[in-house]
């Protein structure tokens, strides 16, 4: 999944940065003022955005309120040096979807992170299942009946990433989105790469749920083949 950390502090804002890219693999953009940040999350797409509320140039409650008058409804998560209880409403009353007290741990911030993406896309549940196909997302493992499936960390997050979205087509340009930050040279055929080597390893043809390659539109997790779509292996896609 693709974060924009708001945050000024610089060390700090390296230690979150590293600990989401190294813990659950996400990709992370990181903008150091009020303004940079509300500019990327209105012209990039992110599952979650880390806002703390003592920026330069716009304050982090602004950031909240004119992404909720645009209506942007991306999870975001705030980090806040205060813990008065009318500051916590007012914040939730702006449109924040959890907050962080600061000093807070590492581990509480990836936990809350993965949370609110899981809740943002429908899914409760830590694991996620599709006929014999389960993910914990905790852990980032994976089984196919019961047999554990060994994935390199991009095969990993694209799957998780179809998972949250079973059924629904996700387009290359999508999961190139996602899967990298803005400091990523994009290669679409890179993508490509990944899925057929996870079509493989999940071994396609023989029990469902499938990876679709919908040509000209992009891939699709689904329960068994549909035979409305021909699959094809075609840069297009």
């Amino acid at each position: 999944m693709r974060v924009l950390l708001v945050e000024d502090e610089i060390r700090l804002a390296e230690n979150v940065a590293h600990a989401l890219r190294d813990g659950p693999g996400f990709a992370v953009d990181h903008a150091e003022d009020g303004q940079t940040g509300l500019d990327l999350a209105e012209n990039l797409c992110y599952d979650l955005i880390i806002l703390d509320l003592m920026l330069p140039k716009l304050d982090g409650l602004t950031v909240l309120r004119r992404l909720r008058e645009r209506r942007d409804s991306t999870a975001v998560l705030i980090l806040t040096a205060r813990s008065e209880r009318s500051s916590i409403i007012q914040l939730l009353n702006s449109g924040a979807d959890d907050y962080l007290s600061k000093p807070f741990d590492l581990g509480e911030v990836i936990a809350r992170a993965k949370a609110l993406i899981r809740r943002g896309k429908g899914m409760a549940s830590p694991a996620l299942r599709l006929g014999d196909l389960e993910l914990h997302t905790g852990d980032q493992s994976v089984f196919r009946a019961g047999t554990p499936i060994v994935l390199s960390p991009m095969e990993y997050r694209i799957l998780e990433y179809l998972m949250h979205r079973p059924r629904a087509i996700v387009s290359k340009r999508e999961l190139l989105e996602h899967m990298y930050d803005f400091n990523w040279v994009h290669h679409s055929n890179v993508i490509e790469a990944h899925v057929s080597n996870l079509r493989r390893k999940l071994g396609e043809g023989t029990n469902p749920p499938t990876i679709e390659n919908l040509r000209n539109r992009g891939y699709r997790l689904v329960m068994e083949h549909n035979t409305t779509f021909k699959e094809a292996e075609d840069e297009s896609a």
